[in-house]
């Protein structure tokens, strides 16, 4: 099997946002670098136009190269493990592979291993979920983690003390994984499924509704996820920058929702939202 390699030469800002986007017309492994990421996908689900497409898009806003190479398939953990290190968040939360011997003791430790999945804590918006989650009480309660990825945020909440945790993401391969590290880090009360919010259709209300997607997704879901959330529930939000929470907010407002708090790191931010 051959692999077509695409290497993105991008500014920080927009490495995320691409490699969603990238997600979305078939690539499925990731691997950020100093300049941008590189992005891989199976030779037959190559799509020439739709990634022209995606560069025109972006091209207006920012400079992008592309590169690509034809490669034949390789052991995509072994890479990654060269270049993986721990994580600490807030000096309170510790995110490593099962590999990593890390002798200092945090009040958190959570053991990923992303594979092709997204969520590891190097993004500046996963640490902002994960900080902002140690912010809000998870005792008891109901959380719905929306485009779960390696159900990192899933994972915290069940060490914060969550009751109950309904995850889903459209990416089969975050599903897989994401599984994996539930069970390695002992949570059996994860529910993980594959899908959108509209196609895993959850039942009930929800205390805490977790959301760490692209500005543009939550646009569209805002109204959904009010739907889910309690009365005094939280709404935890990243994946968008700082400048986007103008729109974020008045998108928000339509449904009853306000800005409690707000967290920033390096133009990237994170919002909680309250019933008014």
């Amino acid at each position: 099997m051959h692999y077509t390699r695409l290497q993105v030469q991008c500014v920080p800002e927009y490495a995320e946002i691409l490699m969603a986007e990238l997600a979305e017309i078939g690539f499925e492994t990731f691997m950020e670098n100093e300049t941008g990421f590189e992005a891989y996908v199976e030779e037959e689900r190559y799509d020439k136009d739709s990634l022209h497409s995606l560069k025109a898009k972006y091209l207006v806003h920012t400079d992008l190269h592309f590169t690509f190479e034809r490669i034949e398939k390789r052991n995509w953990n072994e890479e990654w493990e060269r270049s993986y290190e721990p994580i600490i968040v807030d000096d309170q939360c510790l995110i490593k592979a099962e590999f990593h011997r890390i002798d200092k003791k945090y009040p958190y430790e959570i053991i990923i291993t992303p594979k092709m999945s997204f969520g590891t804590g190097h993004h500046q918006t996963t640490y902002l979920m994960l900080k902002n989650q140690m912010r809000v009480d998870h005792g008891n309660k109901r959380v719905m983690d929306v485009g779960c990825g390696t159900a990192i945020l899933s994972i915290m909440a069940c060490k914060r003390g969550a009751r109950e945790i309904d995850a889903f993401d459209i990416d089969e391969w975050s599903v897989i994984n994401g599984q994996e590290n539930i069970v390695v880090n002992g949570c059996s009360n994860i529910n993980i499924r594959r899908g959108t919010i509209a196609e895993v259709k959850p039942e009930g209300k929800y205390d805490i509704i977790l959301a760490n997607i692209n500005k543009n997704v939550l646009l569209e879901e805002l109204k959904i996820y009010s739907g889910f959330l309690n009365v005094s529930g939280v709404l935890l939000l990243s994946g968008f920058y700082t400048k986007d929470i103008p729109d974020l907010l008045a998108e928000a407002s339509k449904y009853g929702l306000v800005e409690f708090t707000r967290d920033e790191r390096e133009g990237w931010a994170c919002l909680q939202l309250r019933r008014g």
